[in-house]
């Protein structure tokens, strides 16, 4: 078994998440009292906040060495428990020593095992914003379409003062349901929770769609890559 480096993530909320579907997943597939072997970096996010405030190379240099901590410490490869931080994913996987796990290939081999070319993305601004998440998706033949400047502001603004704070409110998973409708009558054939804390607050039994919990996918890939020979 290999040993996970995870950092993240990024909000403690979803870091007990990746936790959990690490080890489930690996028990799962190897039973008894096994259980994954994890280097983890809890992320302060109010000290990552003040970095974003710097400028990016702040951040990166944040990430970078605490990736690079987690493979001193004996991690066979790295994930990052987030999808926004993967804007910086490209860079890092040229300059780490170990593979980096990236979510958006775990999650466009996900959709393609649904046959599916066109998908809705919810995330916050600059993951729905950004080519970096769209522009791998589309490696993979994966169409993504984003909902309007209004409500990506509305669902960015949930992200950061409700969910990361674990609050989970009935307006607004009503709320993003509607947007997730709206994608799907514009062509979305699923959509992607493209916020690792997203899918605390939308579920499948929410929707007819066909939800991409990214969280549970990259997990699920991790467990994978630590069992491949």
């Amino acid at each position: 078994m290999k040993t996970i480096g995870l950092f993240g993530g990024t909000g403690w909320v979803s870091t007990l998440e990746y936790y959990r579907y690490l080890n489930q997943g690996m028990n799962e597939r190897l039973g008894g009292l096994s259980s994954a072997r994890i280097f983890m970096h809890s992320v302060n996010f109010a000290e990552l906040n003040e970095l974003k405030e710097k400028g990016p190379q702040e951040v990166y240099n944040y990430i970078k060495d605490n990736l690079l901590k987690l493979v001193e410490a004996g991690a066979d490869f790295v994930m990052l428990g987030a999808n926004t931080l993967h804007m910086h994913a490209e860079k890092l996987t040229a300059e780490l020593p170990v593979p980096l796990l990236h979510i958006a290939d775990a999650t466009g081999e996900a959709i393609k095992t649904k046959g599916f070319q066109k998908v809705g993305l919810l995330g916050t601004m600059r993951t729905m914003e950004k080519d970096f998440y769209k522009k791998r998706l589309a490696e993979h033949g994966i169409e993504v379409l984003v909902p309007e400047k209004e409500e990506r502001e509305f669902i960015d603004h949930v992200i950061w003062h409700e969910l990361e704070k674990e609050i989970f409110s009935d307006t607004s998973k009503n709320r993003f349901l509607e947007i997730m409708n709206t994608l799907a009558e514009k062509g979305a054939e699923g959509m992607i929770l493209g916020c690792t804390e997203i899918p605390l607050l939308i579920h499948q039994e929410d929707t007819s769609l066909e939800l991409f919990d990214t969280l549970k996918i990259h997990a699920k890939a991790a467990v994978e890559f630590a069992l491949k020979d």
